[in-house]
């Protein structure tokens, strides 16, 4: 997944720079931004929206104060453009529409979003072009260079932290609740987060009637570089790895949370590693899971060549399964319940 790899790279570097790009617009958004929502999770949606005055702190300590609840909605990051989708609500700009749509298959975008460049380096003409009321970033910290940029612009911004290896499932609720406030959709959030905890717990249930032998586990994902294949345990702390020990499962990765993540050890944002092929010899044989995009560069294609690879127990024994393409390491609740239902799939049907 070479798109996650780019955003834990401008997480880890935190200054983000920001460069106008060439101006792709498609159709002329809709009055409101929010017209016929796309997502199939809002065909029987009944939430009410606030109308009144909107006060919050945002995940950066900023106050947001909006006169009324945002409508026309842009995003810089593929997480919150899949919230802003399950608020029922369809964003009037997008940070590379085109990587969400490969990489991102939880909610499906409208036809007529606007291409706001790449994210982290938005196309700034466009962004404004969309006439967004609301600005929906990622960041660390509150004098991110991003903030500062966009702020200058009179635009509201609302900064988010899209990731934290303390507690990511919490902090994914965080998001998803602050952008439901910040667009008068808190009953719609508070919806779907308890439909979500009901999930998990469901699946817990199933994974525990199932006795699963050989618990201790691996999700990882990679990319090619220099025509060497990279290999991104997701160690302590990253999403994946919450997900299976919430299921019961104990992760193999030993490498602690390293705040000078370059110098190895996982990363404390998203509680990812880095290594090669051989480096997955130190989990033994634990079960692996991975995830795969199915891209023509996809490094599965070369992974599986390696002897390495066909010589680690997990393989030889058939206990080495691909995710489904398309479940997102980084997202929302829906991305999470996907990854989830991934998860029992293959550990109810071992």
């Amino acid at each position: 997944m070479p798109a996650l790899h780019a955003r834990l790279l401008a997480a880890t570097a935190v200054v983000l720079t920001i460069t106008a790009c060439g101006t792709t617009q498609v159709d002329e958004p809709s009055a409101t931004g929010s017209a016929t929502p796309v997502s199939q999770t809002c065909a029987n949606d009944t939430t009410a929206t606030a109308t009144g005055p909107v006060s919050m702190t945002d995940g950066v300590g900023r106050k947001v104060e909006l006169a009324k609840p945002a409508q026309r909605v842009a995003v810089l990051e593929w997480q919150q453009t899949e919230d802003v989708l399950t608020l029922c609500l369809n964003p009037v700009a997008v940070a590379d529409p085109k990587g969400y749509g490969t990489y991102v298959k939880a909610e499906p975008l409208p036809a007529n979003v606007t291409d706001a460049g790449e994210r982290g380096q938005p196309d700034l003409d466009a962004l404004y072009a969309a006439k967004p009321d609301l600005i929906v970033v990622e960041a660390f910290k509150a004098d991110d260079e991003i903030i500062k940029k966009l702020e200058k612009r009179g635009v509201p911004v609302l900064a988010t932290v899209g990731a934290d290896a303390s507690g990511q499932i919490a902090n994914m609720k965080k998001v998803f609740s602050m952008i439901g406030q910040a667009t008068g959709r808190t009953e719609r959030a508070d919806v779907v987060l308890r439909q979500f905890d009901e999930h998990l717990a469901e699946a817990k249930q199933k994974v525990a009637a199932t006795n699963v032998q050989g618990k201790e586990f691996l999700f990882f994902d990679g990319w090619i570089e220099g025509g060497n294949v990279v290999v991104r345990p997701y160690g302590k702390g990253a999403l994946f790895t919450e997900l299976g020990e919430q299921l019961g499962m104990t992760l193999a990765w030993t490498d602690k949370i390293n705040a000078a993540y370059g110098s190895g050890g996982v990363d404390p944002a998203y509680g990812l590693a880095q290594t090669d092929i051989e480096g997955l010899t130190a989990v033994g044989g634990a079960t692996l899971f991975y995830g795969d995009d199915e891209t023509p560069d996809s490094y599965v294609k070369e992974l599986t060549k390696s002897p390495i690879w066909t010589a680690l127990p997990a393989v030889k024994e058939k206990r080495a399964y691909a995710f489904p393409a398309g479940v997102w390491g980084a997202g929302g609740p829906i991305s999470n319940e996907q990854a989830i239902d991934a998860y029992v799939k293959i550990l109810t049907q071992q």
